[in-house]
C-alpha cells in the first residue's frame, strides 16, 4: 500500500521502519526539513519527504504528531480522496500538548480529531508504548503476540489497520465505533499493558471513563520520577498495575 506518515518521532520513526520492511511504500514527514527525519525512520526503504508530499498519492494517512498540531495538517487531510484511510495514533496528555477544553469537558479523543479534521478517523496502534513498538512485534500466531484495539466508523477502514498492525507484528482487535475509542485512551486497562488478543476484549469491557483522566495523572507522575529506568516489561507491569 502507499503510506504517508505525519510525524517521526517516538511511534512515527518505528511505523515507517517497520512498514517499509515489509514492502510498503512508505513516506514520512515531520514539522521540520526531511533531512532532519530520524535515520530509523528511513533505514528500511521510508522516504523522507514534506508533509505535502507525504500526503499525496497514498491509500493510508497515519498521524503520529501531538494533538496541537493536528490543526496545521488538517488542510492536507481535507484534500485527501473519501477512500483514504486516515489512522489517528495519538493520545491527549495536557501536561504536554495545550489543553483541549472539548476533551476535558468529555469529548472522546479521536472524536475530537474527526471533527476537527471533518473525515472519518480510525484509532489503532495508540496502545502500544514506544519500546514495546520497536522490540515486542511477534509472527501471526505466537500465543504471546501482543495485541491493540482498533476502533473507526467505517469497517473497511478498520480493516486496513488492522492488516497493518499485523505488517508491524501486533495482532488488531476490532474495537468498534470511534465513540468507543475512549476505552482505548490513556490509563484505561488495555492501554500500554501489553495484552494477547484474547485479553483485550475484556479490558476493553472493564474501562472506567470517570477514572481515566485521575490515572493519567498518577500514572505520569511514577514515570516523571524516573524516567530513564524503565524497560518494555516494566512499563507494561506498571499500568497493569495502576490501570486495572
Amino acid at each position: 500500500m502507499k503510506i504517508g506518515i505525519l510525524g517521526a518521532g517516538n511511534i512515527g520513526k518505528q511505523l515507517a521502519n517497520k512498514l517499509a520492511a515489509v514492502g510498503h511504500d512508505v513516506k514520512v514527514a515531520h514539522s521540520r526539513l526531511p533531512e532532519e527525519i530520524p535515520a530509523e525512520a528511513v533505514e528500511t526503504g521510508a522516504r523522507a519527504t514534506t508533509p505535502g508530499d507525504a500526503m499525496t498519492d497514498i491509500d493510508v494517512a497515519i498521524l503520529s504528531m501531538p494533538y496541537t498540531a493536528y490543526e496545521d495538517v488538517k488542510p492536507l487531510i481535507a484534500s485527501l480522496p473519501d477512500e483514504v484511510v486516515v489512522i489517528d495514533t495519538a493520545n491527549y496528555f495536557p501536561n504536554r500538548d495545550v489543553v483541549i477544553p472539548e476533551i476535558e469537558a468529555g469529548e472522546v479523543e479521536s472524536v475530537w480529531v474527526q471533527n476537527l479534521l471533518g473525515r472519518p478517523v480510525t484509532k489503532a496502534w495508540n496502545t502500544i508504548f514506544m519500546m514495546s513498538l520497536r522490540e515486542r512485534g511477534r509472527p501471526k500466531g505466537d500465543p504471546q503476540r501482543v495485541a491493540g484495539p482498533v476502533s473507526g466508523d467505517r469497517v473497511r477502514d478498520r480493516e486496513v489497520a488492522i492488516a497493518l498492525m499485523d505488517d508491524t507484528g501486533f495482532d488488531g482487535f476490532d474495537a468498534g465505533s470511534l465513540s468507543e475509542s475512549w476505552r482505548q485512551q490513556p490509563s484505561a486497562p488495555v492501554y500500554c499493558t501489553d495484552l494477547t488478543y484474547d485479553e483485550v476484549g475484556p479490558a476493553l469491557a472493564s474501562a472506567e471513563r470517570e477514572r481515566l483522566p485521575r490515572r493519567r495523572e498518577l500514572t505520569a507522575a511514577v514515570f516523571a520520577e524516573r524516567q530513564d529506568q524503565w524497560t518494555a516489561e516494566s512499563v507494561a507491569q506498571i499500568h497493569r498495575a495502576l490501570n486495572t
